[in-house]
């Protein structure tokens, strides 16, 4: 951001998608050409029925195709029906026991199953155990976005 704000400040145009360092921050760690997030530089995101922990996104600056995350929901909660205009998400339960709206449809989930979801489908998930359930989230864009969550 920083860069960008250098750049734009010396009038030198600015692409849509921002410039990017070729050095990776003191958050990342570079390895071959690949970049390692830490743990503790995850983005984590409370929520009233749980939480969301993002760790590669455009906005993270560590992937420029994909958004990769964890959702949790308490016991007896749901996150909001919401889609996603500009990517498809696959999600998968690492544990715990969800029943999974798409559209019109349900389907009770348990630990190892997955879900792919088309972008634009309506959908949520409500934890129908009794302990918490960990989804493994991700989107086929760098910079998902969402309608209605």
């Amino acid at each position: 951001m920083i860069l960008n704000a250098i750049a734009w400040t010396a009038r030198i145009e600015v692409p849509f998608e921002g410039i990017r360092s070729q050095y990776p921050d003191a958050a990342k760690e570079a390895v071959g050409e690949a970049v390692v997030t830490r743990a503790a530089n995850a983005q984590v995101i409370p929520q009233p029925w749980g939480k969301l922990t993002w760790y590669v996104s455009g906005e993270l600056g560590n992937s420029e195709t994909m958004t990769v995350g964890e959702a949790v929901i308490k016991p007896g909660q749901q996150n909001p029906r919401h889609y996603h205009p500009n990517c498809d998400e696959v999600l998968h339960v690492v544990r715990g026991r969800i029943l999974h709206t798409m559209g019109t449809q349900q389907a009770e989930m348990t630990a190892g199953d997955t879900v792919s979801i088309p972008m634009g489908v309506r959908h949520n998930a409500r934890n129908i155990g009794t302990e918490d359930a960990v989804l493994a989230i991700s989107f086929s864009s760098a910079h998902r976005q969402v309608i209605g969550e």
